[in-house]
């Protein structure tokens, strides 16, 4: 089962992608597999243009 669910990330809000951050780091004890690096890459992208969105 995936850490967070996969759902588009273009439209969130910053504070979506930051609790779905939090939330993948939390369930992996703060210790990322491949896969969920990739997903916090994805995340972490997303809210940086997230917080840019005027």
């Amino acid at each position: 089962m995936p850490a967070t669910p996969k759902q588009p990330t273009g439209q969130q809000s910053a504070a979506e992608l930051n609790a779905r951050i939090r939330v993948l780091m939390i369930r992996s004890g703060g210790f990322l597999n491949d896969e969920q690096r990739k997903e916090y890459a994805e995340l972490l992208t997303a809210w940086s243009q997230a917080v840019r969105r005027p």
